[in-house]
């Protein structure tokens, strides 16, 4: 069976039963095969968009990602032939994600929070990590209770707390009452309330009692993410090479920190005081850390996109929303943890103050926004894609287009448009923004 990919695909029941009826039993299930361009490799050796591709759907996980002429369907099989000028894609992975869809992290319960979550997924962002801003100790250790059950099911590959260790100079969005010195104990409460799903953590290198924070975290599997900061050269670059050799110490599959969405949440570099900035990029051109790009066309001028890429490489990038609760929705009020928000031309801020308070753009819009301020789609898919996944050190299970990982990928119009969003198997309704 031959479909195009904008007709309705059938349920994985309805193949079962299809499978069933051609003889196969249900174990041997139906698969879908999607022939057409990929973009195939691992964005370390260099992915490559390569036509005359096939990719085998099996249950949740591709089965073969290869040329198309080693592929011959089986009865019951479902084929989707790409239309010409689209593409497949791995699915985009968010690893700093506050919410969206009128649904706020820090504040929402498990049905809204699942409900921002698949919303999230059908845009094309097949793996979110929720993030949660400095609040009080109790809100965030209910949230990230509450969260670690979304985790655990799999909704959601983990969680990220942006604070409460942070320097009020640079709290950004943050809400400076409940910022404090870092707190080993209250740091293990947090880890504890995540239940083994806190995955990366904000911190403030200068802050008395850093490095024994940066060393708990490491040895707990959380990757310490410099940010929100206001620290000199040597304090940055001590504090990143520090998580460094925690995290090798620690045998942890990322073996590397990351920071904060770059440029913002810490001083502009200045050539008689080049601050924090300076030191994270150096780490991150020598490969010692990935740093964090909001590429919104708000938070970076795209002439800057272009010049990261060039200068750090796409491997050492990682592609991240920001995105708020405003995320998908129109203009109006909103809130973001215990702030209220403001969006007007689809630009977040703080009422209060002005600060722009996280992001409301996907992470296809940012992957858009990246070629068009002169990466290559290849490089745009790393940053968006490989290099997140291995933060999450799952670099062969997600982010990649290849036999045994989720069967996560979108199939992109020339426009890099959404034309068909596949999430473990099953094709999801793609929405926009």
């Amino acid at each position: 069976m031959t479909i195009n990919p904008a007709q309705p695909h059938r349920t994985q029941a309805e193949a079962d039963r299809s499978s069933a009826q051609h003889g196969h039993p249900a174990g041997d299930r139906a698969r879908t095969i999607l022939r057409g361009t990929a973009l195939r490799g691992d964005g370390v050796n260099g992915a490559r968009l390569l036509g005359d591709t096939a990719v085998v759907v099996d249950g949740e996980e591709f089965s073969y990602v290869g040329p198309g002429s080693a592929v011959s369907p089986r009865p019951g099989d479902v084929t989707v032939e790409l239309a010409a000028g689209e593409v497949m894609i791995p699915g985009l992975i968010d690893l700093h994600c506050h919410g969206g869809y009128g649904v706020d992290f820090s504040g929402a319960d498990a049905q809204e929070a699942r409900r921002a979550v698949e919303a999230l997924h059908a845009t094309g962002t097949t793996t979110v990590m929720a993030s949660l801003v400095t609040s009080a100790p109790q809100t965030l250790l209910r949230q990230l209770a509450l969260l670690a059950d979304l985790a655990e099911e799999g909704l959601v590959a983990g969680l990220h707390l942006e604070g409460p260790f942070l320097a009020e100079a640079r709290c950004g969005a943050q809400d400076p009452r409940w910022l404090r010195d870092p707190d080993l104990g209250l740091a293990r409460e947090f880890i504890s309330a995540a239940r083994g799903q806190l995955r990366t953590m904000t911190y403030a290198p200068e802050l008395p009692g850093a490095a024994a924070l940066v060393e708990l975290l490491a040895e707990n599997g959380v990757v310490p993410s410099l940010g929100h900061t206001a620290c000199s050269p040597a304090e940055a670059g001590q504090s990143l090479e520090l998580a460094r050799e925690f995290l090798v110490t620690s045998g942890l599959p990322a073996a590397r920190p990351t920071v904060t969405h770059l440029f913002n949440g810490m001083d502009p570099m200045h050539h008689r005081a080049p601050g924090a900035l300076s030191a994270c990029l150096r780490a991150a051109k020598a490969g010692g850390a990935a740093v964090e790009l909001i590429t919104d066309n708000t938070h970076l001028d795209p002439y800057l996109v272009g010049t990261m890429f060039e200068l750090l490489g796409a491997q050492n990038i990682a592609l991240v929303t920001d995105s708020m609760a405003a995320a998908g929705l129109a203009d109006g009020q909103y809130q973001l943890g215990p702030s209220e928000v403001t969006v007007r031309d689809g630009v977040a801020r703080l009422a209060s103050t002005g600060s722009i308070a996280g992001g409301t753009a996907t992470m296809l819009d940012l992957v858009r926004n990246t070629v068009r301020a002169g990466a290559s789609l290849e490089d745009a898919i790393t940053s968006a894609a490989v290099v997140p996944a291995g933060v999450l050190g799952r670099g062969r299970e997600i982010g990649v287009l290849a036999a045994g990982a989720a069967a996560d990928l979108l199939v992109l119009t020339p426009a890099l448009e959404a034309a068909r969003v596949m999430r473990r198997g099953q094709w999801l309704v793609p929405q926009q923004a």
